[in-house]
């Protein structure tokens, strides 16, 4: 559980910025069973992490609810992602449930590239998904896969984003890179994509395709952190990019499953030190008009 130094600090970090709450676009609430399973890899320092992860939130469903809720967070996601055909369905039918019960939650769905995928997306829209999740590194498809024509096609029309972990941090995959995107975005140039962890390590390939795409956000999850900048330091000369794209950059966690303090990811927004309007937009601002939530 978080202490209460923590919430202390999410109190002092946003009312410096003349805020009350944050927007986290990247976090993950799963079924439990799946959950154990996404923990028990990371105790085990698994091939893709290679050190130490300890889970700071290691917590029950609703105590991590309550977590987030306590620390000021308004609204946040339950990014869910299969790994082999006829999961996704089955993850959808639960996140339903999941936003069903937990009104702060964005509805959150996800896909896979199988013959159901056009078929499940559809579905998923209907019940009244806003997000969607698409994990290129686990999964291991293309974006870019026949399959997913539809999908693509679907999410473009109904102007509906997609959160992409398709950089090749903090492992490579088979399709990882942003190659396989920019495919996918020749074919739908007006697809809301939101880059997972700013595409790390591929930093300058992804902005670059903010800058190229109206529909192209990234996500700051990890990025800036101590504990990501040992490894994968996010350049200083793309500062200028993060200005440039201040309303397409987007405030991410990755909670629960993080090996630091909630407020740690927040205060390395604001110690970036490119000023408070700047962090109130990436903290708050954009994901409350990408999502409408002004009400």
């Amino acid at each position: 559980m978080a202490d209460s130094a923590q919430f202390t600090g999410m109190s002092q970090v946003l009312g410096a910025l003349d805020l009350t709450s944050i927007v986290d676009l990247h976090t993950h609430f799963m079924p439990q069973r799946v959950m154990d399973k996404v923990w028990a890899y990371f105790d085990a320092v698994g091939p893709l992490t290679g050190r130490e992860w300890p889970i700071e939130y290691r917590l029950d469903e609703r105590a991590r609810v309550g977590v987030l809720r306590e620390l000021g967070v308004r609204a946040f996601t339950s990014l869910v992602y299969p790994h082999k055909p006829g999961m996704a369905a089955w993850l959808n039918a639960w996140a339903t449930q999941f936003a069903g019960d937990t009104p702060d939650c964005l509805h959150t769905a996800t896909f896979y590239p199988e013959p159901s995928a056009s078929d499940d997306v559809r579905r998923a829209i209907a019940e009244g998904a806003r997000v969607f999740k698409a994990h290129i590194q686990v999964g291991e498809y293309s974006p870019a896969d026949p399959l997913l024509h539809g999908v693509w096609e679907q999410l473009e029309q109904q102007e509906i984003p997609t959160v992409i972990h398709a950089g090749s941090g903090p492992a490579p995959g088979r399709f990882t890179g942003p190659g396989p995107v920019a495919e996918v975005l020749r074919r739908h140039p007006h697809l809301k994509l939101i880059v997972a962890h700013m595409g790390l390590p591929e930093y300058r390939e992804f902005l670059d395709l903010a800058h190229a795409y109206p529909g192209v956000y990234l996500d700051t999850t990890m990025v800036f952190t101590d504990f990501t900048e040992e490894s994968a330091p996010f350049p200083h000369s793309a500062h200028s990019d993060l200005l440039a794209l201040q309303d397409k950059v987007l405030f991410g966690s990755d909670f629960p499953n993080i090996p630091y303090p909630y407020h740690h990811a927040v205060e390395a927004i604001t110690r970036l030190g490119l000023g408070p309007q700047w962090c109130r937009k990436v903290l708050h601002d954009n994901a409350v008009r990408l999502f409408d939530l002004s009400a």
